[in-house]
């Protein structure tokens, strides 16, 4: 589910962050043991990638790189791990990183066993290789006859040099010399195919798992069986045996079920029922410990320890997620840091995003908490189906349940603690259907206030009933008789506990008062309404319809101001961005769209899911998976007859060239549509500022005082460094430019040059240049790239008294004048002529050529004045009216 489609785009608002709650699948777990950190590791494959966790916490450690298909199977020796995916088999190093690629299958490989510096591979057309590890060259291949022998397990028997034993669909066993590729013996069988090979802690001696129920423990060098043993839950599905000095052996059941048999003793010991829901994927006990790791399909890994009388284990530690797909999602806080989710296996459960340590499972539910943990979920007859929907609120959590979900069928809602990771102590049910309980009556739809003291639940029956959820005591319904006259399809209460808003199978929309159950207004709506989501910040009310349109309720006007359109099936679920700026739906046409409420009925993003059907949405701002808080992304509104970019979920990791294709993909979104790029000035009738930071212009006027203030007489001479540092000259400035190296010609008079000591600027020569040629930017140029105190010697050495001319100066009041009349850089214009003015007023006031210049710049600043002064007056007129209107 990792990889994006190829040749397709993405979502240029969303991209791919992580999947939560994946740990295994139905394929055999793979143990390792690192001798370097003296610990041992469990790797479980899921989907695309594997898994790396230490059996010591059961934390995760790696997740590998994915493939481009799903593993088929899982196998790893001291360095390497082993995967592989169709036809193609990948070798990992580090747990992460694709070192080796073995090609030659012509069919989708399903065995793999390391073997020293080879790797044996066995594919569905029933065909053996034998690869060489470094250089993926073939050694040997070996092809069966499928009617004859269909290699369905292999083992290497332990201190058995170059041998191989194979295990058949058909019942037979072959031990074959693999160096000499020669067949040295055939075990005829016990009638049953041979589902597991597995090594006793005894030489010579091998565990046969049948798929009759039937263990044969077998002497392979006499061709001996020792002992049977018959399985009653079907098939054998794994085996392990214990080398911690205890002789039992472990087997497992398609059923879940695990079973321990004394080998000394040839007996049944004990068995560890519903170990898993389904079926035990592989369990291994660990080398000189008592414990036992399992893992199934049910999406589970279980370490079990050995220390109890009797022989059973009990569950040490686990890592759990749904074993069937969830139905709903909700954030649990406004921290995004928790999401909970109800599934179709009936449990609740937190993940985090963060990291999985702080996952936790909330349990199934039930009607009596006390029996299930007796008998156990599997054998519980009071347990509830699975949660269709819910509602949680963090304010009061620790002091009580926070947590309120519906049950499909069921008229019964239960409480849930998150902080006691249980169900509650609450069933909330209404009193008025105890007389008939044949009433075919169920919750649809709850929510709790922001207060976290009271819970709202509608029913099918039209029915809403408020409660307490501290005490679970019935607090009032609305309606003198009924609510709605159809089922309730949606239930909220506002921030305030103020207002309560609910929709109905009637095609109303209803408002009434929280406190007084009073029925304040009462709107119509074009369709049925399939659900409601309310938006507590912003007050807009989203109602998804059965014509599969969206319409959006201000809550404050209680009119509807959006209506959006274009999904093409039922609209599952629907979440607002944390600002309420942006919609989130998700449908049965597997689209989820992203609509934009402020620009009204557009959609901004559509992003089609191939053969998955989005039931639930939870929507949090992470700068990883949100690409507007990131980069730079354009967005517009999108065509009626735009068509959706098709993308594959993402998984617990990035997939082989996901960063690539994701910046492929923003380069075809901005191909699509170029970048903005402002430019310096919008408009020429649009006054523009410099944009230069405000220490470069704005202290200009109180330079002296800041000189002043830095001031610090040095209490000892400074004394030079007795080995200086080499500095390459630069140009004082801003901006740092490197001095040119001056080489004195052999014809250099050597009398001094005073003159050298009133040598001209280069901005004072740009200002003479431009007396003749009237253009001024290069003037204004430098001066952008000078700093406060360069500047001030500039201006001050436009002075005559400081080797300057008046018509210098004049000229500097002709760049300003120039400045104001091109409306750009005005902030600077002022700040340079205010110090102008500062150091040189009274020289200007006895200069009539200064003085008529002046009189000019200052006929451009009124001017420029008074129309700002209009557009600023206006504009806050404009904002007063939208403040204080009533629209």
């Amino acid at each position: 589910m990792s990889d994006m489609s190829a040749g397709k785009k993405g979502s240029v608002i969303f991209s791919g962050f992580r999947a939560l709650g994946l740990y295994s699948n139905h394929l055999a777990h793979v143990l390792r043991f690192h001798k370097k950190h003296r610990e041992f590791y469990v790797l479980t494959a899921v989907g695309q990638c594997f898994h790396t966790y230490n059996v010591k916490k059961l934390g995760i450690v790696a997740v590998s790189n994915a493939l481009p298909e799903d593993i088929s199977s899982l196998a790893a020796d001291r360095m390497l791990v082993y995967a592989a995916y169709g036809k193609l088999i990948s070798a990992f190093a580090k747990n992460k990183e694709v070192v080796h690629t073995y090609k030659g299958h012509q069919a989708d490989v399903h065995l793999l066993l390391p073997f020293g510096d080879h790797l044996i591979s066995v594919d569905k057309d029933n065909v053996v290789i034998i690869w060489d590890v470094e250089s993926e060259d073939t050694y040997l291949q070996i092809s069966y006859d499928k009617a004859s022998f269909e290699v369905s397990a292999l083992m290497h028997p332990s201190t058995y040099l170059n041998k191989i034993l194979f295990g058949s669909s058909q019942g037979s066993l072959q031990l074959w010399n693999i160096k000499s590729n020669k067949l040295l013996f055939t075990f005829p069988g016990w009638a049953s195919a041979v589902t597991v090979l597995q090594q006793t802690p005894a030489v010579d001696v091998v565990g046969v798992g049948l798929a009759s129920g039937q263990i044969i423990v077998h002497n392979i060098r006499f061709d001996e069986t020792l002992m049977k043993f018959q399985q009653d839950w079907g098939p054998v599905t794994a085996l392990s045996f214990r080398t911690d000095g205890h002789p039992i052996m472990a087997s497992g059941s398609p059923i879940g079920h695990i079973g321990l048999w004394d080998l000394e003793e040839k007996k049944f010991v004990s068995q560890m029922r519903d170990a898993h829901t389904t079926a035990i994927a592989g369990l291994t006990f660990l080398q000189n410990e008592p414990l036992l790791i399992t893992n199934g399909a049910d999406n589970a890994i279980r370490v079990w320890i050995f220390d109890v009388a009797g022989g059973d284990g009990r569950l040490l530690r686990q890592r759990i997620g749904h074993s069937a797909p969830p139905t709903k999602i909700r954030h649990h806080d406004q921290s995004s840091l928790n999401i909970l989710s109800a599934g179709q296996d009936g449990t609740l459960q937190s993940f985090s995003t963060v990291h999985e340590r702080f996952n936790k499972s909330l349990g199934h539910g039930t009607l009596n908490k006390t029996r299930a943990k007796k008998k156990g979920v599997t054998n519980d007859t009071a347990k509830l189906p699975a949660i269709t929907t819910f509602a949680s609120e963090t304010a009061r959590q620790s002091d009580w349940d926070g947590i309120i979900a519906c049950h499909r069928g069921f008229l019964v809602t239960t409480t849930w603690s998150y902080q006691k990771g249980s169900i509650g102590a609450h069933k909330l049910e209404p009193e008025r259907f105890n007389k008939n309980r044949s009433l075919n009556v169920h919750a649809t739809a709850v929510d709790i206030t922001s207060c976290g003291n009271f819970a709202v639940i509608a029913l099918s029956s039209g029915h809403i009933d408020v409660y307490n959820m501290q005490s679970g005591f019935h607090r009032g319904h609305y309606g003198k008789d009924k609510a709605h006259a159809g089922a309730v399809r949606g239930v909220s209460v506002d921030a305030l506990n103020q207002l309560t808003v609910s929709v109905g199978a009637d095609r109303l929309l209803k408002i009434w008062r929280f406190k007084s159950k009073e029925l304040l207004h009462t709107h119509s709506l074009p369709a049925a309404p399939a659900s409601s989501l309310l938006h507590r910040d912003s007050g807009m009310l989203a109602i998804a319809l059965d014509d599969f349109t969206i319409h959006i309720l201000d809550m404050e006007t209680r009119r509807t101001v959006r209506r959006f359109s274009g999904h093409r099936g039922q609209i599952n679920d629907m979440t607002f961005s944390p600002d309420g700026r942006w919609l989130i739906t998700a449908s049965m046409d597997c689209t989820i769209r992203t609509w934009d409420l402020p620009s009204g009925s557009f959609m901004i993003q559509r992003s089609c899911f191939m053969k998955y059907c989005i039931f639930s949405l939870a929507v949090c701002f992470f700068s990883r998976s949100n690409n507007t808080l990131c980069s730079m992304v354009s967005l517009r509104p999108l065509p009626a007859d735009y068509e959706p970019t098709v993308i594959m979920l993402p998984g617990t990791c990035p997939s082989r060239g996901a960063n690539t294709e994701e910046e492929e993909v923003l380069d075809a979104d901005s191909s699509e549509m170029d970048e903005y790029i402002s430019p310096a000035q919008l408009d020429e009738h649009l006054i523009t500022l410099s944009l230069l930071p405000d220490s470069r212009w704005k202290n200009l006027l109180h330079l002296d005082i800041i000189r002043v203030y830095h001031y610090r007489p040095f209490k000892t001479p400074p004394k030079l460094p007795k080995a200086a540092p080499f500095f390459i000259p630069t140009i004082p400035g801003l901006v740092p430019q490197f001095a040119l190296p001056s080489t004195p010609s052999e014809d250099q008079s050597k009398i001094v040059n005073l003159g050298v000591l009133a040598q001209k600027s280069t901005f004072y020569l740009q200002l003479e240049k431009a007396l003749d040629n009237n253009s001024y930017e290069e003037p204004v140029k430098l001066l952008r790239e000078l700093g406060p105190s360069a500047i001030e010697t500039e201006l001050r050495a436009l002075s005559p008294d400081m080797g300057g001319e008046v018509r210098v100066m004049q000229s500097f009041l002709k760049m300003i004048s120039s400045i104001l009349q091109s409306k750009r850089d005005f902030d600077l214009a002022q700040a340079y002529l205010a110090l102008f003015l500062k150091l040189h007023l009274q020289f200007i006031a006895d200069q009539p050529e200064l003085m008529e210049e002046a009189e000019s710049v200052s006929a451009h600043l009124e001017e420029m004045w008074m129309s700002t002064q209009t557009l600023l007056n206006q504009n806050i007129c404009l904002l007063s009216y939208i403040k204080s209107a009533l629209l």
